[in-house]
């Protein structure tokens, strides 16, 4: 038998929520074949099998939180039948791989971890007729104070907002049940809380939707990329001090060159639009003004300029807002930056971006004129010094060559990190980007 547990994704997440699976009990399965995704804290990512077989059990259900390290799917090779369990799996004990499996094999992200010796792990105790050997890819779990549960009693508590490490469990080897959670969750007039009896009553694997009082008021679980954008986002409110300045500029000739480019042969199927030319303006901007390409190292006490631009595109999807970026921007062509933007906000909204995607950013762009909001106060990317938001495009009355004219004038937003950059600087960017966007031509003067 090879157990496939939940491998380490990277970035120090230590947990993620299992969003569907891809096989069934039974299916037979290839050798990198996508079996599930998982959501973390900053994207939904695929996970591959890690060998070719037969699917003998899922230990997880859709919506529950699994730890890294913890089993999801047993498999058995080729050409073999595992025999059924002898007892439920809510009834077993974690185990540890066996000896000799210290050699590292690949998991999704990396490699896992070597045994530090090459004794044999501590066993922990395991229920009579379990003999399911612990995969050899998998680093051993190590004890943790972790509430014991079944998966379908992890997901009543969450959707309850009852914390299992406030429970005694009188279940099998101190194993909380569902009636212990559902005693916890009861209010004073010994009721189930409004919102807490549907997630109650639903049988387990039902997709999780939001809770509907009498009131009419709906609660949501904070997930996902919800719960990690609003500690990101409190996390660079209160520790960046902040300073916003906005710029309305008459972009007519940005727009006049769109609609150029638009019937020029040359474009063929590169879709270059107000958020390209920004975006290629900020790599531009970025080489006059470094400050704003920079992040603050409170730990050695010193600011770090970055020697590329990692452009970070703020992009709405439904699972909440992600920031990809685009690496070393400033080498890509206004063509290529193009297609970069397109496939970076496509991947996001399709929930497909690597998490590798999300790390690096330097500073960020984000379009809020798509939503028909003219200007607004953006916070900062965490760890960045600088965004820059770009509003609407609108048809105003303008004053332009002496008269008033209808012209295309939008308003540029920048929100900056002060401890790194002067109110100087700030502003000096800030106009750098207005010049090229209401006349393209004086980039010549800036590169």
């Amino acid at each position: 038998m090879k157990r496939f547990s939940l491998p380490d994704l990277g970035e120090g997440l230590t947990e993620s929520e299992l969003v569907s699976w891809r096989i069934a009990v039974g299916d037979h399965v290839e050798l990198n074949q996508v079996i599930a995704e998982v959501e973390t804290a900053k994207a939904l990512v695929e996970l591959p099998a890690p060998t070719a077989g037969v699917v003998t059990r899922l230990h997880v259900e859709p919506g529950t939180t699994v730890l890294v390290g913890e089993a999801l799917v047993d498999f058995a090779p080729d050409g073999e039948t595992a025999p059924p369990p002898s007892v439920p799996e809510a009834d077993r004990a974690e185990v540890d791989r066996p000896s000799g499996a210290a050699d590292r094999e690949p998991v999704l992200v990396g490699y896992g971890p070597r045994t530090a010796s090459g004794e044999r792990p501590r066993r922990r105790a395991r229920a009579a007729g379990d003999d399911t050997p612990a995969p050899a890819h998998t680093a051993p779990v190590p004890e943790r104070s972790r509430p014991r549960a079944t998966p379908p009693v992890r997901r009543l508590a969450r959707d309850l907002g009852v914390d299992l490490g406030t429970l005694v469990g009188t279940g099998v080897g101190g194993r909380i049940a569902r009636e212990e959670v559902e005693r916890a969750a009861t209010d004073l007039s010994g009721q189930l809380p409004e919102r807490a009896r549907g997630a109650a009553a639903a049988p387990s694997g039902t997709p999780e939707v939001p809770a509907t009082a009498a009131d009419g008021s709906v609660r949501r679980p904070i997930t996902g990329v919800r719960r990690r954008t609003a500690e990101a986002m409190v996390s660079s409110a209160f520790t960046a001090p902040h300073v916003t300045e906005f710029l309305t500029v008459d972009v007519t000739p940005t727009m006049s060159l769109l609609d150029a480019l638009a019937s020029s042969p040359r474009t063929g199927d590169h879709r270059v639009n107000i958020l390209t030319v920004l975006a290629k303006a900020v790599c531009i901007a970025v080489r006059r003004t470094p400050a704003v390409n920079a992040s603050w190292d409170e730990a050695a006490g010193e600011i770090v300029e970055y020697g590329h631009v990692g452009l970070g595109i703020a992009a709405a999807t439904p699972r909440g807002l992600l920031v990809p970026n685009i690496a070393r921007a400033e080498e890509l062509s206004l063509f290529e930056l193009a297609d970069a933007v397109s496939d970076l906000v496509r991947t996001a909204r399709e929930g497909r971006t690597a998490p590798a995607e999300l790390r690096g950013g330097t500073i960020t762009v984000s379009n809020v004129g798509v939503f028909g909001v003219d200007a607004g106060t953006p916070i900062l990317n965490p760890g960045e010094a600088a965004i820059i938001a770009l509003g609407a495009v609108r048809r105003r009355p303008w004053e332009f060559e002496g008269q008033v004219a209808l012209r295309h004038v939008v308003t540029l937003s920048l929100s900056f990190d002060h401890r790194l950059i002067d109110g100087e600087q700030g502003s000096r960017f800030l106009v750098d980007l207005g010049t090229m966007l209401s006349d393209p031509a004086m980039v010549l003067t800036m590169v």
